[in-house]
């Protein structure tokens, strides 16, 4: 596994980037997600579905189960995640147990923090963590700058689509 994003890396985080627009578009927050086969095979992807009540919809960790179910532990070891923001602990920690491969995000959780506090949003009421803090063992590449003022714009819209409920 190479340690530095690649273009076919970042072709992966604009689909992630895409699947977060299609998020925000339901009104949902803007975070997509999608698990990528050893070969390059898209095998699954999706976005956050918390709007509809059931905080725990985050895309990735939605890939952690799919993957437990449909795929083997060969397979999840060589598997990659790529997603349009840094996991959650909660996502982490299930990307560890599932025993998934290497994570790339395109916006660090530090990131979002910032452009929250810059919109004067409230933070998240679980903390933020990097996720090497959370799971050891795991490649973790992130964030990449090219995709940094699209997805700040999108929590931005995000927040003040919330403001107006």
């Amino acid at each position: 596994m190479k340690n530095v994003i690649t273009d076919k890396d970042k072709k992966f985080l604009k689909r992630c980037v895409e699947l977060a627009k299609e998020a925000l578009g339901k009104g949902d927050e803007p975070f997509g997600s999608v698990l990528v086969s050893q070969d390059g095979k898209v095998l699954y992807e999706g976005h956050n579905e918390v709007s509809f009540g059931d905080t725990l919809k985050h895309p990735e960790f939605a890939i952690a189960k799919w993957a437990l179910y449909n795929l083997s532990e060969e397979e999840r070891k060589n598997a990659v995640v790529y997603t349009s923001g840094e996991h959650c602990p909660m996502c982490a920690a299930a990307h560890g147990w599932a025993g998934l491969g290497k994570i790339v995000y395109a916006a660090s959780s530090k990131q979002l923090t910032e452009w929250l506090d810059e919109i004067g949003a409230d933070l998240p009421r679980v903390k933020t963590l990097p996720i090497n803090e959370v799971i050891t063992n795991t490649v973790v590449l992130g964030p990449v700058e090219e995709f940094a003022e699209t997805l700040k714009s999108y929590h931005q819209e995000s927040y003040l689509k919330k403001q107006e409920k």
